[in-house]
């Protein structure tokens, strides 16, 4: 097949994006596939008609192409495509929409506000903020509402610190999240079709969390897969993700974040298109169910084709 890689474009993560794709690329033409890599940018869907792959593999991150707005175009085209629909990105994207609908599907996440730009300069937002400890407690996490990667993300263990992380924040997006901080230990499970794949566990060296060098930086954070858990809360953990995953449409393939606390699980958030790196979690999953790099990039096309033939 002719697989056209879409990778890099204009976001933040386009670093990260086009390590995945290049990772992409070797395992398609190892396939026996033609790999047609395109950095996107204003002359993507002339290259898209001129190339009329078979199927495109989104391998963006962040605003542009994990946010609906590549996939509304693939779809314009007929062009099939890896991942979760137009509906399901932008759940995923929109980190209050994505609480929101887990909230009202009974899947399990820590409580939040959210505050956009137009509350703090209009409507006094700011004169609230000491209200945020009786209701959240402390400490906080306050995240932009779009964007992964962990980007722009801070704690504040006390009200004096939310003010400097929601600059933080307002920097990434014009919507922010204040939520309350889960404590407990930092789990992803990769959803591949209907299947959950063996959880991972991620261990931030001292002192560190997991933001983004931690992420991505070799060596920074231990990774162990299969999580070591007792086979109650592996179930749950299991049972939380595949719950967000269809509680957001999901399709193909995403991941889930979440946090075991003594409570149980807790869903952060769901990841629409996850890394594909040397250091993403997705194939460190794949690999502790048997299956090679190769084998997730060819079952994930398969997935991508799977409605057009039924």
């Amino acid at each position: 097949m002719k697989v056209a890689v879409l990778k890099g474009g204009r976001s933040l993560e386009r670093g990260v994006s086009l390590r995945s794709g290049a990772r992409v690329e070797d395992a398609l033409e190892r396939l026996g596939h033609e790999a047609l890599p395109i950095d996107v940018g204003a002359e993507l869907v002339k290259r898209l008609d001129a190339e009329r792959p078979d199927v495109a593999f989104v391998a963006l991150h962040g605003l542009g192409g994990e946010d609906g707005t590549v996939q509304e175009l693939l779809e314009i085209l007929g062009v099939p495509f890896t991942g979760p629909g137009v509906l399901a990105c932008v759940r995923c994207t929109d980190k209050v929409l994505a609480k929101h609908e887990l909230r009202g599907a009974g899947v399990p996440t820590p409580d939040w506000f959210a505050f956009n730009e137009t509350a703090f300069r209009e409507l006094g937002a700011a004169d609230a903020l000491g209200r945020l400890e009786e209701r959240l407690g402390f400490p906080l996490v306050v995240k932009p509402s779009r964007g992964g990667s962990a980007l722009g993300v801070k704690f504040a263990g006390s009200w004096y610190e939310v003010p400097e992380a929601l600059v933080s924040a307002f920097s990434y997006d014009d919507r922010v999240l204040l939520e309350r901080f889960a404590e407990g230990r930092e789990l992803a499970v990769s959803v591949l079709g209907e299947q959950a794949l063996p959880i991972v566990e991620a261990i931030p060296g001292d002192g560190d969390r997991y933001d983004f060098e931690a992420r991505y930086e070799i060596g920074r954070t231990e990774f162990v897969c299969p999580a070591e858990l007792e086979e109650a809360d592996a179930a749950a953990v299991s049972s939380a993700a595949l719950d967000a995953y269809a509680a957001l449409g999901c399709s193909g393939f995403s991941r889930v974040d979440l946090i075991l606390t003594d409570d149980g699980p807790q869903v952060l958030e769901v990841n629409a298109i996850p890394g594909l790196t040397d250091t993403s979690l997705l194939p460190q999953a794949a690999e502790a169910a048997g299956m090679s790099f190769e084998q997730l990039v060819e079952r994930i096309l398969e997935l991508a084709l799977k409605p057009a033939a039924a």
